[in-house]
């Protein structure tokens, strides 16, 4: 659990300073007189539960029988192991503490716990030393995962159990495992303490060294309901309402979907920070008034911030919550969570963020008093079954004392706990060992597959790195990537590829088709047609037309019209110009299509006779593109070859053309090049105000070669344009046939 440091392990403050932070660390501001201590209660046939346990209590109704509510030890014993005094000492700890003899049962509608007089504990024996020694491994494994996901019943059961289990003549597997609502990790410090001092004195046939409790556990929680109240309860709320209003969700990428309720399934990986690493990253906390905690937290917050895009991370923080000495000696429930809210904002240094987490951390030390449980209800939070409240993210450093159990003669191995669960989406949880950090991110199986938790270690690892090797550096330039991913990211981004055209405009290689296929039909509706020639000679009239009206390179043109051959005359007209194509939805509101057209400072507005009583207010130029008018002739018949009698084909185009109706080619300025815009197409608006998308001939053509080259379109094929001109999808529809020589149908509107 991380806990508030010592401020004797602070060297370098002065000893006003150091009682200072021994006071802000333990919840008392300067000057103010120490709160009321906890004193032995009057025992009752039931007693009230504290905050933590009553929603522990709550949950296990909601799902009874989860095993992360179990704190679970799995030992191997190797060596003359002792086993009635083993038996002995675990009885005795058993008697010693009276949260490990609690039941919890319901009393006139509310739960309370009752305390069982002592009884001997019971380890059963289970001799495995049938099982083959190459399977001996895998069989206690199997059978720790059993142990520790066995449900309890919180009425009933005993809540603290053990098992043994024999392996050979000195060798045993030892089983220990407790429901949360009884112990934390610091309590499991304590007994660890206390059994290898009964162990000892046990099996030299020595009474008990150890002192009698004043304090039980029921001793807290009775008071912790009378101290949590009046001036006491309101000074710790508004100083959680001030820090966690709003709160943000983490919206951390995950594998697959989240389901509608957590499931709690969960695994764990194992890391190792080594010694060196470690020391340097004490000696970064010392030089800037910080803790070990503060800096993983902070470094650890920063990763979240890349991995997320996110700059208000809040993480969950399990805290000891052992602030008055005189119930560090109990075994209980005392664990508190705190919520940590990193600001990340405005792309700090690592300097920055850490003296940010260290106020923020010492803020929440001095009002840990407030549990879990009664921030929730204040906050209130939007309740979802598929999330925790508040929070998705848990950072732990174990700092609770006695976590090494040694005993006399034996070798002692802890197998890390393998529950198969995982309370929270995601928790890095790490204890210092040997001047190492042995770490663990805990995850949800239902989100992250193993693979993606183990890049987030190496990213981890690669921030820590980082900021050991500079404290300055920024936010935004903390390295994520390994060379490795490094080298599959220039790979997957090594897109350049020489395709025949790609340094063409879009109406270039439509063009050049017309000049290849100019008989051939390529655009079909409502049973009129328009050849390659005719399409070609038409836009290219229209583009005479625009450039006469000042359109240009980067200009862009509004087209307001229901899909037809001469919405296509239009598009590829714009494009013969020089200009770009804004797509006006017929169907869109006026007040939609007004603030289109003038976010894109659109000049000239090409659209039908039908539609000009739907159009906005506009400023520039109208066009109307279905008005009779001569054809222009054809680029592929010599001059002095049109045949085609006066009077006869007649087609659409605008009248205010007159002037430039026998232009077919456009002039004036300079034409068009890949790297000028083609189109800009504008968002739905769903999450704000519609936003102009402008892409530029280079990229489009790019994709439609590519296309092209993977999927083969020939003049035998049939495209049909079905989609909006308003989303991205229509230009493949519209220009792919055409540049390829194939028929391009449009759909009747609607």
């Amino acid at each position: 659990m991380s806990s508030p440091e010592s401020s004797s392990q602070r060297p370098g403050l002065t000893a006003a300073k150091k009682a200072l932070l021994e006071k802000r660390l333990r919840g008392q501001s300067a000057g103010a007189p120490r709160a009321d201590v906890v004193t032995p209660r009057a025992r009752r046939d039931f007693l009230p539960l504290s905050f933590s346990q009553q929603r522990l209590w709550f949950l296990e109704q909601l799902q009874p029988g989860l095993g992360f509510n179990h704190i679970h030890a799995a030992i191997r014993v190797e060596g003359d192991l002792d086993v009635p005094a083993l038996r002995r000492t675990l009885t005795e700890i058993l008697r010693r503490h009276e949260s490990l003899r609690t039941n919890f049962r319901v009393a006139d509608g509310s739960p309370v716990q009752t305390v069982a007089e002592p009884f001997e504990f019971v380890l059963p024996e289970t001799d495995l030393r049938h099982v083959p020694p190459a399977e001996l491994d895998a069989e206690v494994h199997r059978r720790a995962v059993e142990e520790a996901n066995l449900s309890f019943d919180l009425a009933s059961d005993p809540l603290f159990r053990g098992q043994l289990l024999v392996l050979g003549p000195e060798d045993h597997a030892l089983f220990l495992t407790m429901h949360h609502i009884i112990s934390d990790g610091w309590s499991i410090g304590v007994m660890i303490q206390e059994l290898a001092t009964l162990y000892e004195a046990f099996r030299e046939a020595r009474p008990s060294p150890l002192p009698e409790l004043a304090l039980q556990y029921p001793d807290y929680a009775a008071w912790q309901r009378e101290h949590l109240s009046g001036a006491v309860l309101e000074r710790q709320l508004s100083f959680w309402r001030e820090k966690l209003g709003n709160p943000t969700t983490l919206e951390l990428r995950t594998d697959r979907p989240r389901p509608p309720v957590q499931s709690f399934r969960g695994e764990s990986h194992w890391f190792t920070v080594p010694q060196d690493r470690t020391a340097a990253l004490h000696e970064l906390a010392k030089r800037h008034g910080a803790t070990l905690f503060m800096v993983g937290l902070a470094a650890f917050q920063a990763l979240l911030a890349r991995c997320t895009g996110q700059d208000d991370v809040v993480v969950g923080s399990p805290i000891a919550n052992r602030t008055r000495r005189e119930i560090e000696e109990i075994v209980g429930f005392f664990v508190n969570t705190l919520v940590l809210r990193g600001d990340l904002s405005g792309d700090p240094t690592f300097r920055e963020l850490l003296a940010r987490t260290r106020e923020a951390a010492l803020g929440a030390y001095a009002h840990q008093d407030l549990p879990f449980e009664k921030l929730v209800d204040e906050v209130q939070p939007e309740r979802d079954l598929s999330r925790n409240p508040l929070f998705q993210v848990m950072f732990a450093l174990q700092n609770a004392p006695g976590s090494e159990l040694e005993l006399p003669g034996l070798r002692l191995t802890w197998e890390p706990p393998k529950s198969g669960t995982s309370k929270f989406d995601v928790m890095l949880w790490a204890q210092e060992r040997g001047g190492e950090l042995d770490a663990c991110f805990e995850y949800n199986t239902d989100l992250f597959d193993a693979p993606t938790i183990h890049r987030l270690e190496r990213r981890y690892l690669r921030v820590l790195d980082a900021v050991l090797a500079d404290p300055d550096v920024r936010l935004s330039e903390l390295p994520l990537l390994g060379d490795d991913e490094r080298e599959l990211l220039a790979a997957w981004n090594d897109t350049a590829e020489a395709f025949d055209g790609a340094g063409d405009t879009l109406h270039a290689l439509v063009e050049a088709q017309a000049r290849r296929t100019p008989d051939a039909v390529a655009v079909a509706f409502e049973g009129a047609t328009l050849t390659y020639a005719e399409l070609d000679a038409r836009s290219a009239s229209l583009a005479a037309a625009l450039r006469e009206m000042g359109v240009g390179p980067e200009s862009r043109v509004g087209v307001c019209m229901e899909r037809s051959g001469e919405l296509v005359v239009a598009l590829l007209g714009v494009l013969k110009a020089g200009g770009a194509y804004v797509p006006l939805d017929p169907g869109y509101p006026a007040d939609r299509l007004a603030y289109m057209t003038a976010d894109a400072a659109v000049p000239v507005l090409l659209t039908q006779e039908a539609l000009r009583g739907r159009l906005p207010v506009f400023g520039g130029e109208v066009v109307v593109c279905d008005t009779p008018h001569p054809p222009a002739p054809s680029p592929t018949r010599g001059e002095g070859e049109n045949d085609t009698p006066e009077g006869e084909g007649q087609e659409a185009l605008p009248q205010n053309w007159g002037r430039v109706a026998s232009l077919s080619e456009p002039g004036g300025g300079p034409p068009a090049d890949p790297d000028n815009l083609a189109y800009v197409i504008y968002t739905s608006g769903s999450t704000g105000q519609p936003k102009g998308a402008m892409n530029a001939h280079r990229g489009v053509v790019n994709r439609l070669l590519w296309m092209q080259r993977e999927y083969g379109l020939t003049a035998d094929d049939v495209v049909l344009q079905k989609t909006p001109f308003s989303f991205d999808v229509s230009v493949w529809e519209f220009f792919w046939p055409l540049l390829a020589g194939a028929r391009l149908v449009l759909a009747k509107p609607d």
